[in-house]
């Protein structure tokens, strides 16, 4: 993809949260999201298939992000999600989650939390498979690896709830301790 193409593809996905921030997933159009990106349907259509398939890439774009800062699959850090990434995977997750970056809680929060937690799941497991965290360490030698893959995910998911009803004033670090040391 060349910087134009990146450029309008970015665009699409800030177009796309800013309107998840006032309205449901359902009640967003691709007309909608055209116009508050200023770009033609052709275009859209041309960068995603279905809005569901731009919720999908939503939230594959944190998980790549997260991804390329721990198996250097992209050193340029170009994208929504850039920052310093901290040694811990799951860390960096509630990082970016606590800052809230692009209005990423309020797509945990909205009316398409299913959709979005099931592509949310889908590439945690690929977080979880591909990291060399701590979680791995702990997995005990008879638990086969998926199971331990859904265990670690579902978790990781049911803390995210929690944290952000029961106590968003934990720090990322609090949470990650909480997390790692309950698994």
């Amino acid at each position: 993809m060349d910087r134009r193409q990146k450029k309008t593809r970015e665009l699409i996905l800030k177009a796309f949260i800013k309107l998840l921030s006032k309205k449901s997933y359902s009640a967003v159009t691709v007309g909608q999201i055209i116009q508050t990106a200023n770009v033609g349907r052709a275009t859209f259509y041309a960068h995603f298939e279905t809005k569901d398939y731009l919720l999908k890439e939503l939230c594959k774009e944190l998980f790549d992000h997260v991804f390329d800062c721990y198996l250097n699959t992209n050193n340029d850090q170009q994208g929504l999600f850039c920052c310093d990434a901290p040694d811990s995977t799951f860390l960096h997750l509630f990082i970016h989650l606590k800052k809230n970056d692009n209005n990423i809680l309020k797509l945990l929060t909205s009316e398409n939390t299913h959709l979005f937690m099931e592509y949310f799941q889908e590439n945690l497991n690929q977080l979880i498979i591909s990291s060399n965290d701590i979680i791995k360490q702990k997995k005990p030698s008879f638990v086969p690896d998926s199971y331990w893959t859904n265990h670690v995910s579902s978790c990781f998911i049911s803390t995210l709830k929690w944290w952000i009803k029961e106590s968003p004033a934990l720090s990322p670090e609090e949470i990650t301790n909480y997390f790692i040391n309950t698994i």
